[in-house]
This record gives C-alpha cells, structure tokens and sequence, in this order.
C-alpha cells in the first residue's frame, strides 16, 4: 500500500473511528446527569464528579444507601433556601447492591 492509499484508507477510518468511542460510551459506566441525579442543578461541577465517583466506588448496599440518604437531604436543604421542590422519589442507584436473597422458593 503507497504512503497515499495509506493516507486515504485512515481518512475513511477516522469518522467510524469516532462512531465507536460514542458506541463504547454509551455502553460504559453508569454516569450521573440532569435526567438521573436528585439535585443535579444545585451542585457545582466538581460535586457533580465527585458524587458520581463516589457512587461507583460502593461495594455494598449499607454504605451506599446512608451516603444515597445523606445526599438526597442535602439537596433537599439546598432546594428548600432557594425556594424549589425537588422530586420525592427517583431511582434507586444502590438497588444494585442488594443481597439476593438466598431461597430458591
């Protein structure tokens, strides 16, 4: 293959190569948002990061349901000074964590 037909053949690669890291992110890690995380407007950028690595670093359901608990009260103060109401229930993102339940009933 010449230095041209070289040149062209990544050419026609790089937008495909583009396409895959979107499809490798989408199918990746969990990541918080506005659309999946109680108070998200009411955090700064560097919460918002710090929130989401501290929700994927949980081993267990307990630890991770007392920080869930924690964080939601948290928003639900800094909602409650400005005057805004924050939805009561949403996902549960330590439901993954659970104990499976040992009967086979």
């Amino acid at each position: 293959m010449t230095r041209r037909n070289r040149f062209h053949f990544f050419a026609l690669l790089l937008p495909f190569a583009g396409f895959l890291t979107v499809a490798a992110q989408a199918a990746g890690p969990w990541r918080a948002n506005e659309g999946n995380t109680r108070g998200w407007m009411l955090m700064s950028p560097a919460e918002r990061i710090a929130h989401q690595a501290k929700i994927r670093s949980f081993a267990n359901y307990d630890d991770c349901h007392t920080y869930q608990v924690a964080h939601h009260r948290l928003m639900q103060e800094r909602a409650a000074r400005l005057g805004l109401t924050l939805p009561e229930h949403g996902r549960d993102f330590c439901a993954h964590l659970r104990p499976q339940s040992d009967s086979q009933d």
